[in-house]
Formats: structure tokens, sequence, C-alpha cells
């Protein structure tokens, strides 16, 4: 498939498909005429480099994770950092649901006093403490 059909199945740009290729994430065949030509597992590897990207991992350390993907052979130092990454992802999910629920909180909080016509309490405040603990 040619690089604009391939960034329509992605949802990712020509631009953002050209930069993989610079990096070595994705490699593309070239048509006599110098246009790249992709295999159709190559819609599943941008999906992968994608969520990579958005779970904090550098083009590097997805340049070396793709071998891994590709033919299943790893280093134990990859195993390492990708361990090490994995334990990095588990803390900002276990940060992301505690903002959560302060925020749940909040919204709580807000809620009730919009029923009752009484100042919103400060989120961390005593009262408000008080107030997440009756309801």
């Amino acid at each position: 498939m040619r690089i604009g059909e391939l960034a329509m199945r992605t949802s990712v740009s020509v631009r953002a498909l050209r930069y993989y290729e610079e990096q070595g994430l994705l490699g593309a065949e070239r048509s006599p005429s110098g246009q790249r030509r992709y295999s159709a597992d190559a819609v599943d590897r941008v999906l992968l480099i994608q969520q990579l990207y958005a779970a904090g991992l550098p083009s590097r350390t997805i340049a070396e994770l793709m071998p891994c993907v590709i033919d299943g052979n790893a280093t134990p130092e990859l195993i390492e950092r990708l361990t090490a990454e994995r334990d990095r992802i588990d803390q900002q999910i276990t940060d992301l649901a505690a903002t959560r629920d302060r925020l749940d909180a909040v919204v709580t909080g807000a809620t009730t006093s919009l029923h009752t016509g009484q100042p919103c309490p400060a989120a961390g405040s005593p009262r408000a403490a008080q107030d997440m603990a009756g309801a």
C-alpha cells in the first residue's frame, strides 16, 4: 500500500510515517518511481508505534524493541529496559487513578453544594474530608 493509504488506515499523518522511517521504526520498499510501498502488516506496526509513543517511550527504545516484536528475539538488557518502562507506566496509572479520585471528590462536593446552597468546601480541607466520609 502507498503512504497515503497507510496514513488513512492508521489515522497517522504522512509526515509522521516518514519520521518513523527516518528513525528506523518502519520500513518501506520503493517502487521504480521512488514511491514508498508498505506491506499489509505495516498497519499493525504503526499502531504499535503509536501505542509505545503514547506510553512515553522514546523512538530509540521503540527502535530497539522492534526486532523483538518482529522476530521474537530479545536481549536480557532489552527485557530489563522494557520491564522498567512497564513499571514507570504502572506508576503513572496509579498516580492518574489517585488524581481521578481527588477530582471525583471535588465533583461530589461541588454537586452537593449546588443542592444545599452552601459554598463548595475546599478539597483537602477538614470539612471536605468529613463531607466525603459521610457521602
